[in-house]
């Protein structure tokens, strides 16, 4: 089993993110939750091993890949211009143009399209940078952090003409890139990260989430990804379908019923077999009960059981599907415990995060190919 940049040796100090993961293994983490080909191939650890937080690694990434694209020049698209200019184009704002006189000077307010680099993307990519430099957390040496704000000064600098925006998720997200242009792909999905990392709290103000809660969100998303493109790169004779939308199997549809999604539905080609699987990314896999008891979390379980329970009409090898809760571990007792049922098993397992790599491969496997 070849892993993505595992053969380095490793560094006399482990830096490690506000939830005790290593930063060298979120990198790997966050190079199988991208799914890019050519990082994988053709950037190494380093980046990774002098990151002393998180926000340093996803600054790190995206200023590496804004100079590059720099090199090759800025992708274009059309974007609604309105402006003065000499002569007429696309659409005259009468109103406008009579309200400044621009008529009396040759000129109209005019609405149209214009092919420039000035797009939402590039808006996203030098608002995400500019971002960084005021409010990015780059570790504790004072000469580290200074460098990359000024790396970052400069690109914001080289993108000049290029508007700054506010930055939204669900703008990030509505983004349509080309096929061919799999940096700026990858160039959003760092953009998404840093901005769900430093999203601010539901109270007024400028207060933000609490650093475990932020890094949590934006860990979640990374957890998630990683785990169903490992599986799908590694479990050979296996197809794995990521967030595959099941059906209730309901007499009657009913537009209140909530959707299911599980993470990841893994189905074995040779024998039929199913397993369905959750990742939860939270800070404890076992929670604490009214009297003070350790539990597993009921709304997972009962989750994981709809899963399985509803979609038991669809075959002989659904009916006998398997459920598995994936946690994070980080230097804590492993969790690995069955739950038989009359016709389905679940299992409640975790993966150490803090172990070298190839553990944590190796583990991932276990989980499915164990019986």
């Amino acid at each position: 089993m070849t892993s993505i940049g595992s053969t380095l040796p490793v560094p006399d100090s482990i830096h490690y993110t506000e939830y005790g993961i290593p930063i060298r293994n979120l990198w790997h983490m966050c190079l199988y939750a991208w799914n890019d080909i050519s990082i994988q191939r053709h950037w190494s650890m380093d980046i990774a091993e002098d990151a002393p937080t998180l926000d340093a690694l996803l600054a790190s990434v995206l200023a590496k890949l804004v100079q590059q694209r720099l090199r090759i020049g800025l992708g274009r698209s059309y974007v609604n211009e309105h402006q003065s200019i000499r002569g007429i184009r696309g659409r005259i704002d009468f109103a406008e143009s009579l309200k400044h006189q621009t008529f009396e000077q040759g000129q109209a307010y005019c609405d149209f399209q214009q092919y420039s680099a000035n797009a939402p993307i590039n808006q996203i990519i030098r608002s995400t940078l500019a971002r960084l430099v005021q409010v990015g957390e780059f570790g504790p040496n004072p000469k580290q952090a200074n460098e990359l704000r000024h790396t970052l000064r400069t690109l914001v600098r080289a993108l000049d003409g290029i508007d700054l925006i506010e930055l939204k998720l669900d703008f990030i997200r509505r983004q349509q890139v080309n096929r061919n242009d799999g940096d700026y792909r990858l160039m959003l999905a760092i953009c998404e990260l840093i901005l769900m990392r430093q999203m601010p709290s539901d109270q007024e103000g400028q207060s933000r989430l609490p650093e475990l809660e932020r890094e949590a969100l934006v860990l979640h998303n990374i957890y998630e990804r990683f785990v169903a493109n490992f599986y799908r790169i590694h479990l050979h004779g296996w197809k794995v379908s990521a967030q595959k939308q099941l059906d209730w199997h309901a007499k009657s549809q009913n537009r209140f019923m909530p959707s299911l999604r599980p993470d990841i539905v893994l189905e074995e080609i040779q024998t039929g077999r199913v397993i369905i699987l959750d990742t939860k990314f939270t800070v404890q896999s076992l929670i604490e009960n009214q009297w003070g008891s350790q539990t597993f979390d009921s709304s997972h379980l009962y989750q994981l059981y709809a899963y399985l329970r509803t979609q038991e009409n669809l075959s002989e090898n659904y009916k006998s599907a398997e459920g598995i809760l994936l946690y994070p571990a980080v230097n804590q007792n492993k969790l690995s415990e069955k739950i038989e049922l009359e016709q389905h098993i679940m299992r409640v397992e975790s993966v150490d995060l803090s172990r070298p790599w190839q553990n944590i491969e190796q583990e991932l496997l276990d989980l499915i190919l164990k019986k």
